[in-house]
């Protein structure tokens, strides 16, 4: 059976040892320096890992053509589901696989890629519990430098698994039962007490506000399912959650809410990619501080 949701560092090493077909990928990233993510990982990471940069290949960047148009807006827009795949051919990522997507920021930047193969159509894609640091507590083989490159394989898109809404549409089922948007982001900024990124500082109005790091315990892993569980229904109240539409800053850490709560047994949700900086983008849109 694959991994769909987590993956321990004991279960990852039994899945290197048994030999089946498998690509690990390190996400570690820095919103305030772009280069640094990249740089840690040739310093030091799961051994066979590749990298998968937010900026270079997780994002659609600036200046995409008119037939690739990103799929969301906002400060780190999605590519198009087929740019998506033919990076994942280029790498030698198939069909067959099983993907494993870890960071070393508490799962902050490796969701978007366990979303993004999803929304691609392959399920079986887990994040590694605990990230970097799991791995080297177990004892796991650490490389450095950058891999050998993979053949290139065939990737086909399939179904999307998970479903993306777009500004237009939370702004339509503003206040309305079918929809419960869910911030991640920290609360000063949920308030808008202070907005370090975006020209506008609050919050889309009638959102709740989880702030993503609420998901891992001490240790840097997430927390148990009933305990997530209980967490979210304190949150949704009557609400439910089928309801959720899941969004941050930029669509990135959005990601472990949606993960915890399918972990919890209340997903899959949605996710409003374009998030808090596309919201605030067009100055027509409501508001909402405190």
């Amino acid at each position: 059976m694959p991994y769909t949701t987590l993956i321990s560092a004991s279960q990852l090493q039994a899945l290197m040892h048994g030999g089946q077909p498998l690509m690990v990928f390190d996400c570690s990233f820095d919103l305030a320096q772009p280069a640094l993510g990249a740089s840690q990982y040739r310093e030091s990471h799961i051994a066979s890992a590749l990298y998968a940069d937010l900026d270079k290949h997780l994002s659609a960047g600036h200046g995409a053509g008119a037939a690739d148009q990103p799929a969301s807006g906002g400060r780190h827009p999605l590519p198009s589901r087929e740019r998506f795949a033919a990076w994942l051919a280029q790498i030698g990522f198939g069909n067959h696989m099983q993907a494993v997507v870890y960071d070393r920021n508490g799962a902050n930047y490796c969701g978007r890629l366990w979303w993004m193969l999803k929304w691609a159509g392959h399920d079986a894609v887990a994040v590694l519990d605990g990230g970097l640091q799991a791995w080297q507590a177990t004892g796991g083989a650490l490389a450095s430098g950058d891999e050998p490159a993979q053949a290139p394989s065939r990737f086909v898109l399939g179904e999307p698994l998970r479903r993306l809404v777009s500004a237009q549409e939370v702004l339509k089922r503003l206040g309305q039962a079918t929809q419960t948007v869910v911030d991640a982001r920290g609360a000063p900024r949920y308030r808008g007490e202070v907005e370090p990124l975006d020209p506008v500082a609050g919050h889309i109005p009638g959102a709740l506000n989880r702030p993503f790091g609420e998901n891992l315990g001490p240790d840097g892993q997430f927390k148990n399912a009933a305990q997530l569980r209980e967490e979210f229904q304190a949150l949704l109240g009557e609400r439910p959650a089928a309801s959720v539409v899941h969004q941050c800053g930029s669509g990135v850490s959005a990601i472990p809410n949606l993960l915890a709560m399918e972990v919890a047994g209340l997903g899959p949700t949605q996710l409003f990619a374009g998030s808090w900086s596309e919201w605030c983008s067009d100055t027509s849109r409501p508001v909402e501080r405190g």
